[in-house]
């Protein structure tokens, strides 16, 4: 058998994998279907698969968002643009070794599970056995589109926010009419973008529900970086905490003509915007609630009222996709998936997955401390805990994230970055004590 694992994919979660898997000395192939690092993060990816528009920067600070090994340069403002995360994901692989263990260009299309670990077929046609495999395709690649979609026909132009560039690319919308549909940070960005002078003549945000919108600076400092109360107050009664003052400093978005949201602080992703709030109170981004049916040119809303509309807008989310997988073997219907530490299938021994979670805060450090997780199972110095106990503590994860965040599928993954890291922590440490008596 072929000792070795298999790494799909070398975006911001595949290269940590890489690298963990170097540093443990554990044998692999990684494969990527683009000809570079950074997965959607670059911007115009030859992949296809980038989501990146022109103006994008991050809504974590770069302190949040850093690889534990490897800091972002001083130099880069706390929310950098997509071009610095490139190049600091390019600088991380070039700084610690990894291209040449990179396949670029190679696309995995099928994994079948066989009777002596996986057989792995890429796009130039080469069938190998691995005994692991590493899944860290991302899933903000597939747009999702509002299921059942709404009734009649709209006559305007409509894409989703995946393919939105800039106000002229791919579509012209310039003195148009354009509504975008979501709350979520790409929503927001792409409504203000498009609301400000020399964008869309009229700019539309229509939502199904309510969100807390946050500032990216409070008190001089990005919001993700400031503490609420003493260090030892639990986080659930700081979100509270945040959640009496937020009213008092942000103000009632009920006043902007925003929903009030429908669950509480921290139940749901936060949308992070300076200028949301301010183009709603100038009239540049006009709310509007779910849109309930086409009528030809015409955008109907749940509360009755008709907009002439040139352009809709789906910032409606992404589904999780494995196309190289039968759905049989695994799939996430409804992007849920249920895992061991979002991390261990507990069914499908040496099947790990890396950046498939959905946090309150930034992916790359969990990813970074996932993948150290995995070299170290793939190493002997790791050993999870019974199947049964795996598959019981995903399915309360599962039934804890239904309690706690909104019902939604961008919610189905949800971890909280603090939380989880610290559990994850632990869990490393007492898989190491399991691995012991073995070794």
């Amino acid at each position: 058998m072929n000792n070795k694992t298999c790494i799909i994919g070398a975006g911001s979660s595949g290269m940590v994998a890489v690298k963990a898997l170097l540093d443990a000395n554990v044998p692999f192939d990684c494969f990527e279907e683009s000809n570079c690092v950074g997965g959607l993060w670059v911007f115009g990816n030859k992949n296809g698969r980038s989501a990146a528009y022109r103006s994008l920067s991050i809504n974590t600070s770069r302190q949040r968002m850093q690889y534990a090994d490897f800091p972002m340069p001083a130099s880069y403002p706390d929310y950098p643009g997509h071009a610095q995360i490139a190049e600091y994901f390019q600088a991380y692989a070039e700084h610690f070794g990894l291209l040449p263990h990179i396949r670029f260009e190679t696309r995995v299309e099928r994994v079948e599970p066989s009777a002596a670990g996986y057989l792995v077929t890429t796009s130039n046609g080469v069938t190998e056995r691995y005994d692991a495999v590493i899944v860290a395709n991302g899933h903000h690649w597939l747009p999702h589109f509002p299921d059942p979609p709404f009734p009649g026909v709209f006559e305007g132009t409509t894409f989703h926010s995946s393919a939105y560039v800039s106000p002229t690319e791919p579509y012209d919308l310039r003195e148009r009419s354009v509504v975008v549909l979501g709350f979520g940070n790409s929503a927001v960005d792409i409504a203000c973008e498009l609301a400000r002078p020399g964008g869309a003549g009229r700019v539309f945000l229509a939502t199904r529900r309510g969100a807390w919108v946050l500032p990216k600076y409070v008190l001089g400092r990005p919001v993700d970086r400031l503490r609420v109360g003493p260090s030892f107050l639990p986080a659930s009664l700081a979100l509270r905490v945040s959640e009496f003052f937020y009213p008092r400093v942000i103000g009632d978005l009920r006043a902007h003509g925003l929903p009030k949201p429908d669950h509480r602080l921290g139940g749901a992703h936060p949308t992070i915007s300076s200028d949301l709030l301010p183009f709603v109170k100038a009239g540049r981004v006009r709310p509007k609630p779910n849109i309930r049916a086409f009528h030809g040119p015409e955008l109907e809303f749940s509360d009755g009222t008709r907009e002439a509309v040139d352009a809709l807008v789906y910032a409606t989310g992404y589904q999780v996709s494995f196309p190289f997988f039968d759905p049989a073997f695994v799939s996430a219907p409804g992007n849920e998936l249920s895992l061991y530490f979002r991390t261990l299938h507990p069914e499908q021994k040496h099947l790990y997955f890396i950046g498939l979670a959905q946090p309150l805060g930034a992916i790359m450090p969990i990813a970074e401390a996932q993948a150290k997780l995995v070299a170290a199972s793939l190493a002997g110095r790791y050993l999870p805990p019974p199947v049964e106990t795996m598959r019981r503590a995903a399915e309360a994860e599962r039934a804890q994230v239904a309690r706690r965040y909104v019902r939604s599928r961008r919610h189905t993954m949800q971890v909280d970055f603090d939380e989880f890291m610290l559990a994850l922590a632990k869990e490393h440490t007492a898989g190491a004590r399991r691995a012991r008596p073995r070794a």
